[in-house]
């Protein structure tokens, strides 16, 4: 796990997208158990309220759930429901802007597809 930064958001926010990417990445596979708070404070050197605060948000979410005396679990169809949400966020982020460059240059979808052909060979 990498250490949260000072980037402007709150840490809390960081310590949840942190193992959102674990979710992602498949570090954690569902059914899985989360690091304890506890683990996740000393590890960040912050506040165990606040890798709390975190990990409720995943629970808000439904990307993780409490077994009561045992800790925390990624629920099933987590990752699924993050894959999902940032393809989404991918969309908005990349795509949209690209589409509308394109339409002010008078490129259609088929040369976009062209384009991503080339470029995506050269990567």
């Amino acid at each position: 796990m990498v250490g949260v930064k000072d980037d402007g958001r709150p840490l809390f926010a960081q310590i949840a997208e942190q193992i959102e990417s674990l979710i992602v990445d498949g570090s954690l596979a569902e059914e899985a158990q989360v690091p304890s708070t506890n683990d996740l404070a000393a590890f960040h050197r912050i506040n165990p309220a606040t890798a709390a605060k975190g990990v409720n948000q995943l629970v808000a979410d439904g990307l993780l759930y409490k077994r009561r005396g045992i800790g925390m679990f990624v629920a099933t169809g987590a990752r699924t429901q993050l894959l999902e949400r940032r393809r989404e966020d991918f969309a908005r982020q990349y795509l949209a802007p690209l589409l509308v460059e394109a339409r002010k240059l008078g490129i259609d979808a088929e040369q976009i597809k062209k384009m991503i052909d080339v470029w995506g060979d050269q990567g």
